[in-house]
């Protein structure tokens, strides 16, 4: 049976699509050359914990009953009228953004691209990639032209993963075709999901919205992370700042420190452009800046641990230590970059005694090796040297942590004040 959309990619960018479009009544088919993913999918069951803190076993049931199929059969792509390629992309170690699978998808859905067909790209790219990179290889495997015999347009995603107010139906669509056709054949497909779609001028400037979205974001919270380091030094309270400073009803949006920074959507410095080889020439400082000082959070964080645990008379190594909240955001099980990994291992190699606690993660591996996970969280607090709050899940009940906790690190500022050290 044909499908109306095929969403390329069933991970956190793509099941929330998946989840609006078969709720909005349209035919949906999910591609990805994963067969566990997609075994885990058919019988009805999400394909891992960090898909989407909003999107349960549940959701995959009713989408199913919808009609949704999952296939790992790239045939299914050449019978729908719009191909929406959603896989992740992510920073290599030379800060470059990895587009191998952006590439792997539009070669596969090339082989198969029929005229008149939409083709929609939501990964994280750099300005430009949807032309320069995407647009080619559709074109070169289907003998097809872009803004000709099929459209093509960008629109960034804009998932927050466990925000149950602010969702894919409800948030604003920004997108941008490679000609003014290509813009409103994916305003038409998006209208139908979404509340509101807002046109930019063209891909160029749909994917710089990611870039400015992301790094706003980025920026902010360094400049929290460097309060949060000078107001300590000087024995200010960081946290009663920000109480009192989001209380201005104009010029300023709170952020908060933390123990560093985490999720899918990475930090983009255009200035590292591999797809093309291409280079601005010069850095964006700022983008630069905020990724060295959100990147030693993790460190000043072992910092604290082992100033505190030296203050009360002991070492880092041999002390017992209890992280509580591992995932990259809270409420949610989704540990992509989450600095809880770059923590442990820190605490592992000082020679601490690691454990964790978190509702939503069973099991967790640092330095290959598998950390034990405490079944009675205020016995482990009171029985833990060091008591670290990494994320604060709304199932911890931080006050009475703070009385059974020996010792209590708050790197969220979620504690009362004065029931623990905050960061």
């Amino acid at each position: 049976m044909p499908a109306d959309l095929a969403v390329i990619g069933l991970g956190p960018l793509g099941l929330p699509l998946v989840r609006a479009a078969t709720a909005a009544g349209i035919a949906t088919i999910g591609y990805d050359p994963d067969p566990d993913t997609v075994a885990e999918l058919r019988a009805g069951r999400l394909p891992s914990e960090d898909v989407d803190g909003t999107l349960t076993a549940a959701d995959v049931r009713r989408m199913l009953a919808a009609g949704f199929r999952p296939t790992t059969a790239d045939a299914e792509l050449g019978r729908v009228r719009t191909a929406v390629i959603c896989v992740p992309t992510r920073l290599g170690e030379d800060r470059a953004l990895d587009l191998t699978p952006v590439g792997d998808a539009a070669r596969t859905l090339a082989a198969r691209l029929r005229p008149h067909t939409t083709v929609l790209l939501e990964s994280a790219v750099y300005p430009g990639a949807t032309e320069e990179y995407l647009r080619p290889l559709l074109e070169a495997g289907s003998g097809l032209r872009a803004g000709r015999d099929f459209h093509l347009a960008y629109s960034p995603s804009r998932t927050d993963p466990g925000n149950r107010r602010h969702h894919y139906t409800t948030t604003p669509k920004v997108l941008g075709g490679l000609t003014s056709a290509c813009t409103e054949a994916a305003a038409t497909f998006y209208g139908r999901i979404c509340e509101k779609v807002v046109r930019a001028r063209g891909p160029r400037e749909a994917e710089a919205v990611r870039v400015l979205e992301t790094n706003y974001r980025h920026v902010n919270i360094a400049l929290a992370n460097e309060m949060a380091v000078f107001c300590h030094d000087i024995g200010v309270d960081m946290w009663d700042v920000v109480r009192c400073a989001e209380t201005k009803p104009f010029g300023f949006q709170a952020f908060r420190p933390g123990p560093g920074v985490g999720g899918h959507g990475v930090p983009v410095d255009p200035n590292y452009l591999s797809y093309k080889g291409r280079s601005l020439g010069y850095p964006l400082r700022m983008v630069e800046l905020a990724q060295e000082v959100n990147g030693r959070m993790p460190r000043y964080v072992i910092q604290r641990c082992a100033t505190l645990l030296n203050e009360h008379g002991k070492s880092a190594r041999g002390a017992r230590v209890l992280l509580l909240g591992i995932s990259y955001k809270a409420d949610i099980a989704d540990q992509e970059g989450s600095p809880a990994r770059e923590i442990g291992s820190r605490l592992i190699e000082l020679g601490a005694q690691l454990s964790y606690h978190d509702p939503y993660v069973a099991q967790w591996r640092v330095l290959g090796q598998p950390v034990p996970r405490a079944d009675c969280l205020y016995e482990a607090a009171s029985e833990a040297d060091l008591t670290v709050l990494l994320q604060h899940h709304r199932t911890y009940d931080l006050q009475g942590l703070a009385v059974k906790a020996q010792l209590l690190l708050d790197t969220r500022g979620a504690t009362p004040a004065g029931a623990a050290h905050r960061l």
